[in-house]
């Protein structure tokens, strides 16, 4: 996925929300989906998009293989260690293209999408990748690793389930907002709706201490990432923005098809740091 396409996001919607408690953000302001007009008779429906399966719900696909070293981590820190796998040979991939600054992108987010984590491993000359990982929580979550192989023209996001030990009790998905407010007196809004089965914008703004921000901070090559979570299954969608200014609005096309819950993550930066935005919206 490259900046400056107008990328459109496929999510559907299950409602269950289940995994280890965690905050992000908090919000104030539903954000829903109008109900369009129906068309007047004789009149031709807007065409509906077609709907393609979004990412990270399998561990296999297009003949790659995400391979966990192992599914467990004993407590809430510790290491990820991972290959991406050709299933044709067995043998790990060592050879990506760069998007966005980096060969492959991992998010973890714990299953009641409380939590997230956006983390950027290393890799090792045989294919190996590691991170260390730092949870709030023994609980039930979920990887995704974004990725595109040296020779392929197309990225993928395979996903694999990761538990952490520990007693836990699962937390209830914050509820629908337009308003995130982050430490250090940040506050993102978004506007605009997910529309089931039909391409939207969105736009997030990012204010501070009540004044626009303008001077955002290229992060990845961006000034803002987008990643949507379904409720329910986790399934991933990581887009990016429209070309445009350092703030205040950052704006992304995407489109659900089909009614549901989803969880928006933005990732900004500005002083030197990047913070991350979470939102629960629904699409209907």
């Amino acid at each position: 996925m490259h900046t400056g396409l107008k990328i459109t996001a496929f999510a559907a919607g299950l409602a269950t929300a289940f995994g280890a408690a965690y905050g992000v953000g908090t919000g104030v302001t539903p954000v829903t989906a109008k109900e369009s007009p129906a068309p007047e008779h004789g009149a031709h429906a807007e065409p509906v998009a077609a709907a393609t399966p979004p990412g990270g719900l399998q561990i296999s696909e297009r003949g790659y293989t995400l391979a966990l070293e192992r599914d467990r981590l004993p407590g809430r820190t510790g290491e990820i260690r991972f290959t991406i796998r050709k299933d044709s040979t067995g043998a790990p991939v060592t050879s990506y293209k760069k998007e966005h600054d980096k060969e492959l992108h991992l998010i973890v987010a714990s299953r009641d999408l409380t939590a997230y984590r956006h983390l950027h491993p290393v890799r090792d000359a045989d294919g190996t990748w590691s991170t260390p990982v730092s949870l709030p929580g023994a609980g039930d979550y979920r990887v995704f690793a974004d990725f595109t192989p040296s020779g392929e023209e197309e990225g993928l996001t395979l996903g694999a389930g990761l538990g952490v030990a520990g007693r836990y009790a699962p937390a209830a998905l914050p509820a629908p907002s337009a308003t995130a407010r982050v430490a250090d007196g940040y506050e993102v809004r978004v506007e605009g709706a997910l529309r089931p089965g039909r391409a939207s914008e969105l736009t997030l703004g990012v204010s501070r201490n009540g004044r626009p921000v303008t001077d955002l901070e290229p992060y990845l090559g961006a000034y803002g990432h987008l990643v949507a979570l379904r409720s329910g299954d986790l399934a991933h969608l990581h887009v990016h923005p429209h070309d445009g200014e350092a703030g205040p609005g950052v704006a992304f096309t995407a489109t659900a098809p089909s009614e549901g819950t989803y969880r928006l993550f933005l990732d900004f930066k500005h002083g030197g740091k990047v913070r991350t935005a979470a939102f629960t919206v629904h699409a209907a």
